[in-house]
């Protein structure tokens, strides 16, 4: 819950204080314990999930357009426009 909400010290104090209170909560030494790990390895933990999250690619290029159709067997059908789009996608570190 902590590093999913990437809780800054005030959020992390009052949820840590409400997990306490909870019936079969943890201690306050746990939570002492935890606030403390938190607080040295925030970043690195928030990052970690950051690239968890991510696809292995990436877009590297994107081409579009938009044509109208001018002759079709069924008249309904001209000036419809239709959208064309190429996306070229690369994985990390290639």
């Amino acid at each position: 819950s902590i590093a999913s909400a990437d809780m800054d010290l005030n959020q992390l104090e009052a949820f840590l204080t409400a997990q306490t209170k909870k019936q079969g909560g943890i201690t306050s030494d746990q939570a002492a314990v935890i606030a403390k790990f938190w607080k040295n390895h925030r970043t690195q933990i928030h990052e970690s999930l950051i690239n968890q999250s991510r696809w292995d690619n990436f877009l590297k290029n994107m081409n579009w357009r938009v044509d109208l159709k001018a002759q079709l067997r069924h008249i309904d059908q001209i000036n419809t426009p239709v959208a064309i789009v190429e996306m070229e996608l690369g994985k990390n570190g290639q």
